[in-house]
């Protein structure tokens, strides 16, 4: 008897696992990731000559609350038309019973391998200004993300900036929420690091816009971390956006935006009071050309008075 190699038996897994997509007019290219519920795929979209990735729920055994979830999540994503937020193209049934939604195929990193490849602090606030900015609009629409994190957020090849994973998403003041994702009262969603202390006690029904800006100033934290040269005021702007009481961070995601714009112009952000050195060293930094100028114009001023005593 011949016995199959590690390899060979990961392969035959792999093959086994892969979903059925002979009833649709997509092809399987190659398995992206695989979560607790479902699996995304690369796949070619035959009529359309062009990749998407495709999310199909895991388990063939699809209850009613499967394909509530997954619909949900579809139509969370479909409703929020930003160009920072992912667009589903399409949703269906494999032939095997599984669900599957289609999405445009990002190609470039996520934002923990962006940061990875030595990304300047600039770029870094910059790009988590637009995170901030897609927040906002899922928020304006009643749309709480509840699991944001580096390893959902993607920058892509010319980059854009895109936030993923709507799976666990919330609609504000919808009942329906709580039922579809069986976010009874103490259970968690998220991830640890990222989530607010509310979100980690279970407190789902006492959720708001809040529990995402904790998230995002955790995103913030995990970019400042590495960086040898951060102001006072970028960590007062996190330290803000984490505040252990809700009440005390931002009170929306376009408020941390405004003060993440702040901080890039070099003009007083509100989560930080300066003292008056510290506004000085601000406004030379700022204006340090027009700083150069008077400082060569008084030069040439003392070498012409010096000289014209001779």
């Amino acid at each position: 008897m011949r016995w199959l190699s590690d390899d060979k038996l990961n392969h035959l897994r792999s093959v086994v696992s892969q979903p059925d997509f002979s009833a649709t007019k997509y092809t399987f290219v190659k398995e992206l990731g695989r979560g607790g519920m479902g699996v995304v795929c690369l796949a070619e979209d035959r009529e359309l000559d062009r990749l998407v990735a495709l999310k199909v729920i895991n388990t063939p055994e699809i209850t009613d609350d499967l394909r509530n979830r997954m619909i949900r999540e579809a139509q969370i994503i479909a409703r929020l038309e930003h160009p920072g937020i992912v667009p589903v193209h399409d949703a269906g049934t494999l032939a095997d019973g599984r669900m599957f939604y289609a999405m445009k195929y990002v190609r470039g990193s996520r934002l923990d391998e962006y940061a990875a490849q030595g990304a300047s602090l600039r770029d870094r606030l910059r790009k988590f200004q637009s995170v901030c900015d897609a927040v906002a609009f899922a928020h304006a629409h009643g749309v709480i993300h509840r699991d944001l994190k580096p390893q959902n957020i993607m920058i892509g090849s010319f980059g854009e900036v895109l936030v993923l994973d709507w799976g666990v998403a919330k609609i504000r003041d919808d009942p329906r929420s709580s039922a579809f994702h069986q976010t009874t009262e103490g259970a968690v969603i998220g991830t640890q690091n990222y989530i607010s202390p509310e979100q980690a006690r279970g407190e789902v029904d006492q959720l708001d816009e809040r529990a995402d800006i904790y998230s995002l100033g955790a995103v913030l934290s995990f970019l400042l971390k590495d960086q040898p040269k951060v102001s006072k005021a970028a960590h007062a702007i996190s330290a803000k956006a984490t505040a252990t009481a809700k009440e005390s961070r931002y009170a929306t995601a376009s408020d941390l935006s405004a003060d993440i714009g702040r901080l890039l112009d070099a003009e007083p952000v509100l989560a930080y009071r300066e003292n008056a050195f510290e506004r000085t060293s601000r406004w030379v930094g700022k204006n340090r050309f027009l700083v150069l100028l008077v400082l060569a114009y008084l030069l040439m001023r003392i070498i012409l008075i010096f000289t014209s005593r001779r």
